[in-house]
């Protein structure tokens, strides 16, 4: 107890029985700001004014509601600047790559803009002389939406932009290494004046968002942990719901033997090191052909090193730290696991010196083997484990060696190889070469524990809807 106020020490922030308090990970967990914890009695009356407020948002019709998503939007554009500071200082992602990705956010939102109308709605699917039968896209009501720290602006707009334009109301909880983002997304929102109970914020713990989906909703989108989404998607069961979970990865990049190195190298470096390892999709387990490995691995250590790891307010920085102390204590667990049981660190594998918070200095592993942490588990920091394989066939199977399946890469020059291989890996997106799957139109989403539905494209929009039949007579 401490002045009559008991506090709890979680996810580096300080919780009090009213207030979460948010840290900056790259000033020792300074305190920054704080927000109030939603009461049981809040997340009812919000959970409430969306049900009352979703029939008439519903009625509204897709083309006056992008019409309030479009407002939002450039109101949210007037922000970016404001948004991606207080992202850098909350999570720690480097400035310079926090304004570029907010920036490229907008592609997506306008996409979702520029569609929803022709993707939401109806379809002729049979007419004979008689009849005619429609396919309606119809919302299922009120969403609770549940996103993670590491991207807070993207996954802000993908779990409610969607939703909105779809006729479901939302409820959205951000992470609680970020609240301080979320009320600010909350706040421009209010700006647009989208109808009362349209949407609307709860802020705290995994303890609040559990309140949330426990309510009378009628659909769960979460992005986040495996371990969460296998517990929200009971959840979801019991209350025969549905869900859509974005999840886990550790995705594995397949190098063969007629790869240019040289070309592949920045590639590389950005799926794994970019927004210091902190993201589901990221590259996690390099394959590489025992030809090409020393060449790679000497390579990829060059680019690595010269990596910037200081302050993320700096625009010199290239990477700033871990969100929390939590995520550094977890990364160096991994690490340490996998060294005692014979990896070798050919760069990193420890803290810089002289920065005081959740900084970690990029790192590559070789000599990893199937018993290890770092190949058995999600390793979300800038952590790379690098294997050799002889064959096609080897590399396949040790790319699918995983309980996840979210993405994954292969270079080759050979096309006829890369979609034989891209058809036997399990996973929900397979890069080839230098394509990216990062395109507002691609289902994104992952087999086995990384997820189930998919987010963006016409699949995307879809998930959220029910799908209704009317059959009639001409």
């Amino acid at each position: 107890m401490a002045g009559g106020v008991l506090k709890r020490h979680q996810r580096d922030i300080i919780q009090t029985m009213a207030k979460l308090i948010s840290t900056n990970p790259a000033k020792n967990y300074q305190p920054i700001g704080s927000v109030t914890i939603s009461s049981l009695k809040e997340i009812k009356n919000k959970v409430c004014q969306a049900r009352l407020a979703q029939p008439p948002w519903q009625n509204l019709g897709v083309k006056k509601r992008v019409g309030y998503l479009a407002k939002a939007m450039n109101l949210f554009k007037q922000n970016q600047a404001t948004i991606a500071q207080l992202i850098t200082k909350e999570v720690g992602t480097a400035i310079s790559a926090c304004r570029d990705e907010v920036a490229w956010d907008f592609n997506y939102w306008q996409w979702f803009l520029n569609n929803a109308e022709k993707i939401l709605k109806d379809e002729i699917i049979f007419e004979d002389k008689t009849t005619i039968h429609r396919q309606v896209y119809e919302p299922f009501g009120v969403a609770a939406a549940i996103s993670p720290w590491n991207l807070p602006f993207d996954l802000f707009l993908w779990a409610v932009v969607p939703n909105l334009l779809a006729g479901n109301t939302v409820i959205f909880k951000t992470s609680e290494e970020c609240p301080l983002s979320g009320q600010l997304f909350e706040t421009i929102m209010n700006q647009a004046n989208l109808p009362k109970g349209v949407f609307s914020e709860v802020y705290g713990n995994g303890q609040v968002g559990e309140q949330l989906v426990n309510q009378e909703i009628d659909l769960i989108w979460f992005t986040g942990s495996s371990l969460v989404g296998r517990k929200l998607f009971g959840i979801a069961g019991g209350k025969f719901i549905k869900a859509v979970l974005e999840l886990g990865g550790s995705n594995p990049g397949i190098i063969f033997e007629d790869a240019n190195i040289d070309q592949i190298i920045p590639k590389l470096y950005s799926k794994r090191f970019g927004f210091c390892g902190q993201t589901c999709d990221a590259l996690k387990r390099l394959l590489v052909h025992e030809s090409k490995f020393e060449e790679m691995v000497a390579k990829l250590k060059t680019k690595v090193e010269q990596t910037v790891v200081d302050d993320p307010e700096k625009a010199t920085t290239t990477m700033g730290p871990l969100v929390a102390k939590r995520q550094l204590d977890l990364l160096k667990a991994q690490v340490a696991d996998a060294v005692a049981k014979g990896a070798k660190i050919i760069t990193g594998g420890k803290q810089p010196t002289g920065l005081k918070g959740a900084f970690y200095l990029p790192t590559i592993l070789t000599n990893v083997k199937d018993n290890m942490r770092a190949w058995q588990e999600e390793v979300f920091g800038p952590v790379l484990s690098i294997r050799k394989f002889t064959s096609e066939a080897e590399a396949v199977k040790l790319a699918n060696d995983s309980p996840y399946g979210l993405g994954s890469l292969i270079f080759t020059k050979d096309k006829t190889r890369a979609n034989r291989v891209a058809g036997e890996l399990k996973a929900g997106t397979v890069e080839i070469n230098s394509a990216s799957h990062w395109l507002a139109c691609n289902p994104f989403g992952g087999y086995k524990q990384s997820g189930l539905g998919r987010e963006h494209g016409i699949h995307g929009f879809r998930e959220l809807c029910q799908i209704k039949v009317i059959s009639q007579e001409k």
